[in-house]
């Protein structure tokens, strides 16, 4: 038998043998095992499964797919963020730009992608199945939500008039209660929570906040301010933490916002989104203001927030 196998049938009694585990029965178990499928190992006809539409019209498929795509690629950066804060005070800054870099590409990928959505898919047969999908929007994508809290103090994602009132909380619930979103998913006649954003507070509520308590001291922006000087000043890092800044909000925002007005903006009269959202006034960056890393732009540039990409 080969010296290297030899070799390996060492370590392996090794690693079992401190596991209190007999190696036998695991060679046992390697040589009566199928061999592995790629349409196996990734589920393929499980995922080819999900596509359950609500109508026979053709292009609603094109919306769940993109959508599913689209939360597949949050799942990618929120496990970007994750090994980050795995880490938290023992990060390298090496390890911090492969992860930035990570989460950029991927960022990339959705906003180059968003042309399968506006230019992709027909406008007329959309406005039709979209009313069976009431009142589900995706104003629901709890990842995405994630993502924002995981990328900077959660006092950065309150609305921008009730700033101040929040800039000495600690309270991670009461932080929570305005988060600028919220504002975007109220019933435009009453002011009301429109279903879309009870549905959502009913299901993620409490485990947004349990998240926002995990991540306020191992957030993006806390993990950036925690690096040696010398770190935070280098120009990649901070190149790569404004091109994070500017995809999630304002790039993917602005994206979100022209999809709308392709679909919904029909003169004289605009059509109202599925969830009842206030998309007008939610979607344009430049309304909200909302900028994880401040520290790292000018007066001007924050001034001109979502004017620019």
């Amino acid at each position: 038998m080969e010296q290297e196998i030899l070799d390996r049938l060492g370590q392996l009694s090794e690693k079992y043998g401190a596991m209190g585990q007999d190696m036998k029965s695991y060679l046992d178990g390697l040589l009566y095992a199928d061999y592995l499928t790629y349409w196996d190992y990734i589920h393929l006809d499980t995922l080819l499964s999900l596509q359950d539409t609500r109508t026979p019209i053709p292009d609603e498929r094109i919306f769940i797919l993109y959508h599913q795509i689209t939360e597949l690629y949050f799942r990618l950066v929120l496990d970007a963020l994750e090994q980050l804060a795995a880490k938290n005070r023992n990060i390298t800054p090496d390890f911090f730009k492969r992860q930035l870099i990570r989460i950029n590409r991927y960022f990339k990928q959705l906003i180059d992608s968003f042309d399968i959505m506006v230019d992709g898919m027909d406008r007329e047969e959309f406005l039709q199945f979209r009313m069976s999908l009431l009142p589900a929007s995706g104003f629901q994508s709890v990842q995405y939500r994630m993502i924002e809290i995981a990328s900077a103090d959660m006092q950065q994602l309150v609305h921008e008039s009730k700033r101040e009132l929040t800039a000495d909380v600690a309270d991670v619930k009461l932080i929570y209660s305005v988060l600028y979103w919220r504002s975007g998913a109220t019933e435009l006649a009453t002011g009301k929570k429109t279903l879309t954003l009870r549905q959502f507070e009913a299901k993620y509520s409490e485990a947004l906040i349990r998240f926002g308590q995990q991540y306020q001291t191992c957030n993006l922006r806390r993990m950036y301010l925690h690096l040696p000087p010398e770190s935070r000043e280098d120009p990649e890092i901070i190149r790569l933490l404004r091109e994070h800044d500017l995809n999630v909000n304002v790039r993917w925002a602005l994206s979100h916002y022209r999809s709308a007005v392709r679909y919904l903006d029909a003169k004289p009269k605009e059509i109202a989104a599925t969830g009842g959202t206030n998309w007008q006034g939610y979607l344009p960056p430049r309304f909200q203001k909302i900028v994880f890393f401040p520290e790292l732009w000018s007066a001007e540039e924050l001034g001109n927030w979502g004017r620019f990409q």
